[in-house]
């Protein structure tokens, strides 16, 4: 009879069933080891698939909603993009044959996110924006999630859950996952090689070795040269350091010889990664090119040209920046290898009983090459005189392993202390002190990348902004008013659900013959992707007296330059004479003012501007309308701690000061343009 719902019962075990052994946990064998709880249950931390989803989540939020935060982005790399998918774009010095010292090969790996989105979107340029940071946002998540995993099963389980926190809400990855620069390839291919460095080398894994290698030298000769040195710890350990080998003194001089072979062979096989590159590029500049050659005899090899001409900063400008976007991971960070050296000292188990046999590399020599590529880089770069944000990014991922090592051997300490002061290694595995101290760390570095994220949204996000207004509001206005649109757009959104407004056909408004300008925010500029075909984008001159780019000159025929059928692009071969590579001012990029029908400006209404060349537009009533306004922080007015980080409230907000982001529009010249418009209307009737 079966039994009621809630019914309980007894079961009697028969003679001959044995009891089930109970389950013991395997000994971790990573590099670092639990000296308490380690018969206890593991600590949680995502599987592979959770953490991807986690991760992706957080990369493609920041992708739809992150700013640009360098115009070397949009010029060296989404308008040369623009110009190959759409055939118009702004040029730099830096893609004109007679330098070449950007590779057409890296900017070609993102044509096919552009491609699909071409054929999914019917053609919508801002999607194919947005489809582009997202596939780089995919690339990214994927990486991290390798790295996080590598570095669970290789090194310690609890340190990596403290990466895979330190990563997921990181305002630096924020920012660097989903931008469109070698640094972030590098960043790609550098967290992607990492996680094979992680596991010690050993003989009995070649292909350890093989693709950490092809995945460093991609990193350097696709993305950026000057990634390779994060590789010297790895060749390093490969050629000298026993790492995961045994060797008996006697069987030295064979395994050092298999070692070099090995990686002399992985590192020759690296060497064909200059074949495409190389193929390509030069296809598109008419000429042999290497770019990542041009690249470092440019940075390194130029004695009156080089990086300086665009700007030079204090020693002490990466550590600054790393704390704003790392806040309190940072010094945990840069603490790593004193930490080792402390844990050596007082807690040596940690890493496992190492006897001194000469036959065996040292675990904290192991462990101490895995902390040494943040340390090499940020040494490298900072006595570099031209700095610049995105150089660290190749960098960031193994910062936040540096840091989630610190925090780990802090932890050990605290369990070192407490068991020698209570004599009691139970005591110590049953008490919190510990997990709530990593929890504190983890917590604050979270709320204060959360509040840093949200800063540059509500302070620095206007020019993406108004960019999307001009593309959505204000051209289907100038359709509204000439009768291209034969109903209303306000109208249309009150007969539409959200989800079902149809698509606007902007392509009338070449009919218009607008121009966009850029006059002191012409660094803010986010690309032609995000303005719609038949706008022309202009300069108009400010104070700033360097290079600004030109446009990709047409290819006529008169040129003299052969049209490939297999390059479609031929204007990349064509050199011209208003570029150089001395930051001179080129007049001819500039056009007047009086041939703008709608501008972009800031205007800080406290701290006005009194600079003859860059006047106050936006209260320039009788020839500008202000379109749309919107805040814009007044960073050199305002305190440090409330312009660096958010937080909810009108009485935070009041303690900066703010301008107003405008877009204008230049009233009778538009005015005219709409009359024109509408008379070529009527005669077609």
């Amino acid at each position: 009879m079966a039994s009621l719902p809630g019914t309980q019962t007894l079961r009697f075990r028969r003679p001959n069933d044995k009891p089930k052994p109970p389950v013991a946990k395997s000994k971790h064998d990573g590099i670092l080891q639990d000296q308490i709880r380690r018969t206890a249950r593991l600590p949680w931390s995502p599987s592979f698939a959770f953490a991807l989803r986690m991760i992706l989540l957080v990369r493609i939020s920041g992708a739809m909603y992150s700013n640009i935060d360098d115009c070397d982005e949009v010029y060296n790399f989404w308008e040369p993009l623009h110009f190959f998918d759409r055939g118009y774009g702004f040029q730099t010095w830096e893609t004109s044959p007679q330098y070449a010292i950007r590779s057409w090969a890296y900017i070609l790996l993102h044509i096919l996110p552009t491609s699909l989105a071409r054929f999914l979107a019917q053609d919508q340029k801002r999607v194919a924006f947005f489809a582009v940071r997202i596939f780089l946002a995919v690339l990214s998540s994927l990486t991290e999630v390798t790295l996080y995993r590598k570095v669970y099963e290789k090194v310690n389980h609890r340190v990596g859950r403290y990466l895979f926190f330190m990563l997921l809400f990181n305002a630096g990855m924020w920012n660097a996952s989903a931008a469109f620069l070698p640094s972030s390839f590098a960043m790609y291919t550098g967290t992607f090689a990492f996680a094979y460095f992680i596991a010690p080398s050993s003989s009995r894994e070649p292909t350890r070795t093989l693709y950490a290698t092809l995945l460093y030298a991609t990193g350097a000769v696709v993305g950026w040269p000057f990634a390779l040195a994060l590789a010297i710890p790895f060749v390093i350990e490969e050629l000298f350091v026993y790492s995961g080998d045994k060797v008996p003194a006697a069987s030295h001089g064979t395994w050092m010889i298999s070692r070099w072979k090995r990686i002399f062979g992985c590192g020759a096989l690296a060497v064909l990664l200059f074949i495409p590159v190389v193929g390509i590029d030069s296809l598109a500049y008419g000429h042999l090119a290497v770019v990542p050659f041009n690249i470092v005899k440019y940075n390194l090899l130029s004695s009156d040209r080089g990086p300086d001409l665009y700007g030079t900063s204090p020693w002490n400008f990466y550590l600054l920046n790393l704390l704003l976007n790392f806040n309190v991971i940072l010094p945990f960070a840069l603490l790593s290898l004193p930490a080792l050296a402390i844990t050596y000292m007082v807690d040596k188990n940690r890493l496992g009983q190492f006897k001194g046999s000469l036959e065996e590399s040292s675990p904290f020599t192991v462990l101490a090459l895995r902390l040494s590529p943040f340390y090499l880089w940020l040494g490298i770069l900072t006595a570099q005189p031209h700095k610049e944000e995105r150089f660290m990014y190749p960098a960031y991922t193994m910062l936040c392993f540096n840091a989630a090592v610190t925090l780990y051997l802090i932890r050990g300490w605290m369990e070192t202390a407490f068991v020698s002061i209570t004599k009691s290694p139970y005591r110590a595995s049953r008490t919190s002190i510990f997990s709530t101290f990593t929890l504190s760390v983890l917590t604050t570095t979270t709320v204060l990348s959360a509040s840093r994220i949200a800063a540059n949204w509500k302070y620095y996000h206007a020019p993406l902004s108004v960019a999307n207004h001009f593309e959505a509001t204000e051209l289907p206005h100038l359709l509204n008013v000439t009768g291209i649109l034969p109903v209303p757009l306000t109208s249309t959104r009150r007969r539409y659900k959200k989800d079902e407004q149809p698509r606007i056909d902007l392509t009338p408004i070449k009919d218009f013959n607008l121009t966009l300008c850029y006059g002191k925010e012409w660094y803010r500029f986010p690309g032609h992707y995000l303005v719609p075909d038949g706008i022309r984008v202009e300069f108009i001159k400010s104070e700033f007296e360097g290079l600004l780019p030109g446009h990709f000159p047409e290819f006529n025929g008169t040129n003299n330059v052969d049209a490939i059928s297999w390059w479609p692009r031929p204007q990349t071969r064509i050199v011209t004479q208003d570029q150089n590579d001395l930051n001179k001012e080129e007049p001819s990029h500039y056009v007047p003012i009086s041939t703008c029908t709608h501008l972009i400006d800031v205007d800080f209404p406290s701290h006005p501007s009194r600079s003859p060349r860059e006047p106050r537009y936006a209260v320039q009533n009788d020839i500008w309308d202000r379109v749309e306004c919107l805040p814009f922080l007044d960073a050199q007015n305002s305190p440090l701690l409330s312009r660096i980080l958010w937080i909810p409230g009108s009485k935070w907000r009041s303690m900066n000061a703010w301008g107003d982001y405008c877009l204008l529009r230049n009233r009778q010249l538009v005015a005219d343009r709409v009359d024109m418009v509408k008379r070529l209307g009527e005669s077609k009737q």
